[in-house]
């Protein structure tokens, strides 16, 4: 069955787009691809990028929250150690932590929570 459409990015709101995207450059070695006042996308050359965009009044989500709502998994050789340096860059480690040690929630400067994994 032919696609009737493509991925192409995954737009994250947020309060401050800049900040954003600098910690998840940092974070993944992708380079800022655009940035203004009110949006800035990351990409590494593949088809699929992240974007973050500015909304007024912006709450974060909180973790946990029994209200559904997408988060990202980033894979890391070595959870303890990638937790320390993006702990370094401003993420931080709310104190539940699921998954019996198998995967490491953050959140990141703004708030929204992602979860490091070895893939294991």
């Amino acid at each position: 069955m032919p696609a009737l459409a493509e991925f192409t990015a995954v737009v994250i709101d947020c309060a401050d787009p800049a900040i954003l995207a600098e910690f998840y450059r940092k974070a993944t070695g992708w380079e800022i691809t655009y940035s203004d006042q009110d949006f800035a996308s990351l990409g590494n050359g593949g088809p699929m990028q992240i974007a973050f965009q500015r909304i007024e009044g912006y709450r974060a989500p909180g973790w946990p929250d029994a209200r559904k709502h997408a988060h990202l998994d980033l894979t890391v050789t070595d959870l303890e150690s990638a937790a320390k340096e993006l702990l370094a860059l401003g993420a931080a480690k709310p104190e539940l932590q699921p998954g019996e040690g198998k995967w490491v929630v953050l959140t990141d400067p703004e708030g929204h929570p992602f979860c490091l994994t070895t893939g294991d």
